[in-house]
């Protein structure tokens, strides 16, 4: 038998927290317009931290799979950019202490990396687990981003209903460690922010602070948001221009807002998914994007 314990190693210099809130995200599911990750590294970006535990990734990734990178110098390797799946304690706007658990998604042994992190969560005295992602949805970028709140427990959702049934998906070890540690006491709870379709594999810094947002009302922590919402403003002015040179782009997100307003009023509709107008499939609007604003980089 395995000791969960072996997989990670925790920081001679680990503080003394009170409950604290542990969010995180792993690289590697689906989390359309990047929201997940935009917003962890926005916080580590914008707040002191310091890890407090790492765990072993060699034991954890498949690296055939994911290679990490490696520089050549003229006649002989300099670098490797090893990946790190790490726990950081930082601080709020307000001094309240947090956790968060960052890096790549666990290739194997997930049910031991969750035994790992419940000892974790044990030892590091967690009184909620959080994490947030995007998904991708048929919505246009023009109206608030819905969000879908699950969690361990109802009383954790304040009342929240779900648009979706019951359904089976590809799994992630974010959702397993919601499974598990919720039956074992945990509170844990997640958001995934819907993205529009068309901009699920761009990067889109809106559903990263709707992510925080709905983290902060969730939980009390306060964060700083001003360069995150000045990087939404700026793609969603680029997202603009590019519907204005388009007549075929301003086409299909009017037909999405149509179909939003409809849903929203209460209208007779199977779901969001429904397109009862020709327009572009996700992946063209997408490339059309993805066109543009490689174009802007160049500039």
């Amino acid at each position: 038998m395995f000791d969960p314990k072996d997989l990670y190693e925790l920081a001679d210099d680990a503080p003394e927290l009170a409950d604290p809130v542990l969010l995180y995200h792993f690289d590697g599911f689906v989390d359309a317009g990047s929201a997940g990750r935009l917003a962890v590294g926005h916080l580590l970006a914008e707040l002191e931290h310091r890890v407090v535990a790492t765990f072993d990734v060699d034991r954890l990734l498949d690296y055939r799979s994911r290679r990490p990178i490696m520089t050549f110098d003229t006649d002989r390797w300099v670098e490797c950019e090893s990946p790190e799946l790490a726990v950081h304690v930082a601080k709020d706007a307000t001094g309240t202490q947090f956790l968060v658990m960052s890096g790549p998604e666990p290739d194997r042994e997930w049910e031991l990396f969750t035994k790992a992190v419940a000892a974790l969560v044990t030892e590091l005295k967690v009184s909620k687990l959080v994490t947030l992602h995007g998904i991708p949805m048929a919505v246009p970028h023009t109206r608030p981003l819905g969000i879908t709140m699950h969690a361990s427990r109802p009383e954790l959702m304040n009342a929240q209903t779900s648009a979706f049934g019951r359904v089976q998906v590809p799994g992630s070890v974010a959702a397993l460690l919601e499974l598990r540690l919720g039956a074992q006491g945990h509170d844990a709870l997640g958001y995934a922010v819907h993205v529009p379709h068309y901009l699920s594999q761009a990067e889109y810094p809106t559903a990263a602070v709707s992510g925080l947002e709905a983290v902060t009302r969730g939980t009390g922590l306060v964060f700083p948001m001003d360069a995150l919402r000045e990087a939404a403003r700026r793609t969603t002015t680029e997202i603009e221009e590019q519907i204005r040179a388009s007549s075929e782009l301003s086409t299909a997100i009017s037909g999405l807002e149509q179909q939003y307003d409809a849903f929203a009023g209460g209208a007779e509709r199977e779901n969001l998914m429904a397109e009862t107008t020709p327009m572009p499939t996700g992946d063209e609007l997408a490339a059309q994007f993805e066109r543009f604003l490689a174009e802007r980089d160049d500039e």
